[in-house]
């Protein structure tokens, strides 16, 4: 039973552009650095990771919500929205209009200008590419304005609140976060998906099947449906999967989840983990499920 999003770990070939990038322009904060341990490349199973330069990233807010970049050079094949897997993190923010402005000439590229959602007026939503070619969605939501615990930013950019994951099979991804994972997950509708129309050659305006999975505390996981255009995440042996790469989630205890995980739990010593047992566990598009025990 996942409580809710610790981090999204996001691959970097230039960790001090990222850096610089965060900092200017979205007001996040260093708060930890260093080098990929043999425990932490072990638990990944991505022994080539070893002692590779991580970034910790905090929002202005304080939020214990964090963004992790890791050192890895990009892969030939590898784009934004046409792979399966996870694709986008979303950003709680104050004001998408304003702050679409400040970024014209910034090293985020706006793909997706602000625009209510198709389904919900309440809510309202850019989409960026940042420097290491991550997808952001920048999103605002009115006070009460979600039927979902989605909270509103605190400050102008505030923290991680939904993470997007793209699916060959729908109702199979369904299933496993329901069955698996025990949690709530919403029946399909179609909602306007304009980036991933774009990315695919479609029409802007064509809906796309999405359901939404329920943390248990906060946050959402969001499954979408991708065209039959999309493909496997081509990744290097022994390295993270480009782009996006794994998402780490809070759970009360490991046990609780009868899953097999891809390596049995260990305890790490990192920060995020802080000596925490964690495990790796794959969804049904191959996407990786990091879990963190908490203790709560």
């Amino acid at each position: 039973m996942l409580q809710s999003i610790l981090a999204v770990t996001i691959c970097a070939e230039d960790l001090a552009a990222v850096e610089a990038a965060y900092t200017q322009y979205l007001h996040y904060r260093v708060a930890a650095r260093g080098t990929v341990s043999a425990a932490l490349a072990a638990h990944w199973q991505a022994p080539a990771m070893t002692g590779r330069a991580w970034l910790l990233l905090q929002p202005a807010s304080g939020a214990r919500l964090y963004l992790r970049f890791v050192q890895q050079a990009d892969v030939d094949g590898y784009a934004p929205l046409k792979t399966y897997g996870w694709n986008a993190t979303e950003i709680l923010v104050q004001d998408p209009d304003a702050l679409a402005a400040t970024l014209t000439d910034s090293p985020f590229k706006i793909i997706g200008p602000p625009r209510n959602l198709s389904s919900n007026d309440n809510i309202r939503a850019m989409q960026v590419l940042g420097p290491a070619n991550e997808l952001l969605y920048l999103t605002r939501v009115e006070p009460g304005g979600s039927i979902f615990k989605l909270g509103s930013a605190a400050t102008a950019v505030d923290h991680v609140f939904i993470v997007v994951n793209g699916q060959p099979d729908l109702e199979a991804a369904r299933q496993f976060y329901a069955d698996q994972l025990r949690l709530d997950v919403t029946p399909p509708i179609g909602v306007r998906v304009s980036v991933l129309s774009k990315a695919h050659g479609l029409d802007p305006e064509e809906l796309h099947r999405l359901a939404v999975v329920e943390l248990r505390e906060s946050g959402l996981i969001e499954l979408d449906q991708y065209p039959q255009q999309a493909s496997a995440r081509p990744q290097r042996p022994g390295e993270l999967p480009p782009g996006l790469a794994l998402v780490t989630f809070g759970v009360a205890a490991l046990e609780e989840l009868a899953l097999e995980f891809a390596a049995p739990p260990v305890r790490l010593c990192e920060p995020l983990y802080d000596g925490r047992r964690a495990a790796l566990l794959r969804g049904v598009a191959g996407e990786w499920i990091e879990l963190v025990e908490t203790g709560l």
